[in-house]
């Protein structure tokens, strides 16, 4: 909102904010979406490989398993932004919450496959529309002297829910280890672990349904739809009565300015935010950080850790990602966005080339690479289980070795890797996509750039394990550095700086690039 400087009452940065506690709790309740968001992604780490296991399948179809949510999410993002624009971003979010909790119960009750990705498509639908309409809201409501901080609160939610979900995990696969011990069946993780990892989801889901309720919707919203009363008693309460006819009066006019049409999205004054939100979603993803929150248990059990470290470890992960998504809010919006994406994408160019550089160091070992559900019997012979291999037509490959020196380098590049993205191309895409598109059409072209996001996570999400088998992790991280170094370019040679600015000045400051 256009509260610090307003073109009828001048600058007035100093003023104090009366409803800021109540744009504080909106923003917070709000961002309870990314905090499922991390929540139902995250939760995939710990599961995939009891999945795997329970369902007996392939490299590929683990993939896809775990690539259903991301299908859902594409879907989601797809329509959200007609949905929001065309019946608010509030009535949404609560549909959004209602499907996370339905898809939590029905992702822990599955006996067949088809039934689980299902559950997974549900909840994606809820998460990819969530994704692109809670960051929007909460920029429509923001100062832009707070505009970053709040709207990375998006972000610190959804690493809140990674780092607890993985916790929650880790918790889960002990109790089921702790129980084996005390006599319960020796595959109780696999029977019921998994499954308690995903029907836990269903209680934030609730808590988020419950506070969206006393919220109010997005005066922008209510203002390019025509209903200013309500938008006025909104801004009445957040602004103070003066300041709330100053900003009717200043939205009013960018709205009556605006065609309000999806086709604006592709005007040429428009080009360089819609190549900035494609670029950003894209490359955001295309470093491979997903490879990491889905995937760290197998990533770390490649480098010869056990069950339990493997957890612990990724429990760690959780933990540096949570830590320096504060350093983003404390200064995004003092250093800026193109200056914190700068330090970020060069640090994780440095980080992932050497996580592939030491899987390339590593030590290798032969072993078989036998079908998933075959396993060697410990009363079995290595010869026995070397013909039963060969009629399986396993392959022997070499599978890498790991001292203890490497294997704590490749988890300190990991977590510098992760620290790097929590503290720039984590957060900030989602604030950019939000700021830089005009109000009547802010909804379907943040859907855009969204959708395009969630298009990158299913591709990554779908193609590490098989990128794991095929190429190995050498040239997989190899891949996600020079993605990464692709990223710093565009950064320093492209993006334009937006903090400090209200989102009237963003979009005239397209109009004058153009002409």
């Amino acid at each position: 909102m256009s509260i610090e400087h307003s073109p009828c009452a001048g600058p007035v940065a100093a003023q104090p904010i009366p409803g800021l506690g109540a744009i504080v709790f909106a923003s917070l309740t709000v961002s309870l979406a990314g905090f499922l968001f991390g929540y139902d992604t995250g939760v995939q780490a710990g599961v995939q490989g009891l999945v795997q296991q329970y369902f007996h399948l392939s490299d590929f179809w683990i993939g896809f398993t775990i690539a259903s949510l991301d299908i859902g999410c594409v879907a989601g993002a797809a329509s959200g932004g007609f949905l929001a624009d065309r019946f608010g971003r509030k009535k949404v979010l609560v549909l959004c919450a209602i499907l996370f909790a339905v898809s939590g119960v029905t992702s822990a009750l599955p006996r067949q496959l088809w039934q689980l990705i299902a559950a997974r498509v549900l909840g994606g639908l809820a998460l990819g529309a969530s994704s692109m309409i809670a960051p929007v809201y909460i920029s429509e409501i923001a100062p832009e002297r707070h505009r970053g901080r709040l709207a990375a609160l998006f972000q610190l939610g959804i690493v809140i829910g990674i780092f607890l979900v993985y916790w929650v995990n880790y918790g889960i696969a002990e109790h089921g280890l702790a129980a084996v011990a005390g006599g319960a069946p020796v595959d109780w993780n696999l029977r019921w672990g998994w499954r308690l990892m995903l029907g836990t989801e269903v209680l934030p889901a609730l808590v988020f349904l419950l506070l969206l309720i006393p919220i109010k919707e997005s005066p922008r919203w209510l203002i390019v739809n025509d209903r200013r009363h309500e938008a006025k008693g909104i801004l009445d309460r957040f602004l103070g009565p003066e300041k709330a006819d100053q900003e009717i009066a200043a939205l009013t006019a960018v709205a009556a300015e605006e065609q309000g049409r999806f086709l604006e999205l592709f005007a040429r004054r428009y080009r360089l935010p819609l190549v900035v939100a494609l670029f950003l979603a894209v490359f955001s993803q295309f470093s491979g950080i997903n490879s990491i929150i889905y995937y760290a248990p197998r990533l770390f059990g490649a480098a010869g850790m056990n069950t339990g470290s493997a957890f612990g470890s990724t429990a760690l992960v959780g933990t540096v990602n949570l830590l320096f998504t504060f350093v983003a809010i404390g200064y995004v919006d003092k250093a800026g966005r193109k200056l914190l994406l700068a330090i970020g994408t060069a640090i994780q160019v440095v980080s992932l080339a050497t996580v592939g550089l030491i899987f390339a160091l590593a030590g290798r070992e032969p072993a078989f690479a036998v079908d998933h559900h075959l396993t060697f019997m410990g009363g079995m012979s290595h010869a026995r289980f070397a013909a039963l291999a060969a009629r399986a037509h396993a392959a022997i490959v070499l599978t890498p070795h790991f001292t203890p020196v490497q294997i704590g380098l490749l988890i300190a590049g990991v977590l510098v890797f992760i620290a790097a993205f929590a503290m720039a191309m984590g957060p900030i895409p989602w604030i950019v996509i939000s700021e830089i598109f005009p109000s009547r059409i802010r909804g379907r072209a943040a859907s855009v750039g969204v959708l395009t996001l969630w298009i990158a996570i299913f591709i990554v999400s779908l193609t590490f394990p098989w990128l794991m088998v095929t190429i190995g992790l050498t040239a997989t991280y190899f891949i996600y550095a020079a993605c990464s170094l692709v990223s710093f370019l565009f950064v320093v040679l492209v993006l334009p700086e937006t903090k400090g600015r209200t989102l009237e000045e963003i979009e005239s400051s397209w109009g004058r690039r153009a002409a």
